[in-house]
């Protein structure tokens, strides 16, 4: 596997995609996100991509690193953790009862480490490795935004799914900034993981809370990156 991971950097990453996508999306769409099964895929195909990171010595290349500097030269990152709040503009509820909602919401902290594993650290880094760093960021965060139309195949409703689309390559951009910068990718996988976490803490009627919020991300995140894009960078193309 090492050869052909160092040999087809790229190909490696889109296969990991793919993969993650054919497991996921039958159960998410037949089963939901509460469901047992859900999770214990997910924890699959987390602890395979931490094997292999953990097995090869990869840590700091894909962002499990220590800070750097001091606390202030991170000060950037609250702009985020203030924007992961998001979900819960619109007031507070339940989206399952019981032990469902333990399942989904342990699911989707699971999603914000795969995704940002797979996008952010092996995406990103495969083609930052032959590409400027403007074009590695916009393929990483499109790809991301655009991958979540599979979510129609999942059963969710067009419109939502298109909102869903622009939501996410915003975000897409600004963890590939963040990483880009900072040459850490915890805070991605943490913010990731929250946002993804209290959308079941929603409650049912919040549709206009969630076109605020969605579009004051998509708003936020071109003036977050300008001014990331003007910051000292962290990563090499190593």
């Amino acid at each position: 596997m090492k050869k052909f991971y160092e040999k087809f950097e790229v190909l490696f990453a889109v296969l990991w995609i793919i993969a993650y996508c054919a497991l996921t999306i039958p159960i998410r769409g037949k089963l939901g996100d509460e469901s047992p099964l859900m999770l214990a895929a997910l924890a699959a195909i987390a602890a395979g991509i931490f094997a292999f990171v953990k097995g090869y010595h990869l840590e700091e290349k894909y962002g499990f690193v220590k800070w750097r500097g001091k606390a202030r030269d991170y000060l950037f990152f609250i702009p985020i953790l203030i924007l992961m709040t998001g979900n819960l503009w619109g007031g507070f509820g339940i989206a399952y009862e019981g032990i469902s909602q333990v399942y989904a919401v342990c699911s989707m902290l699971l999603i914000g480490f795969v995704e940002e594993l797979l996008f952010r650290g092996f995406l990103f880094r495969a083609i930052l490795k032959k590409d400027p760093a403007p074009v590695a960021i916009t393929i990483t965060a499109v790809t991301f935004g655009i991958g979540h139309i599979v979510n129609l195949f999942a059963g969710q409703a067009s419109l939502e799914t298109v909102i869903q689309v622009f939501f996410a390559i915003a975000w897409g951009f600004m963890f590939t900034f963040v990483f880009y910068k900072s040459g850490n990718l915890v805070v991605c996988i943490v913010v990731h993981g929250m946002v993804d976490a209290l959308s079941k803490f929603t409650p049912e009627s919040r549709l206009t809370a969630e076109y605020v919020y969605m579009s004051a991300t998509i708003v936020f995140a071109v003036g977050y990156c300008i001014y990331l894009s003007r910051r000292p960078t962290a990563l090499s193309k190593d």
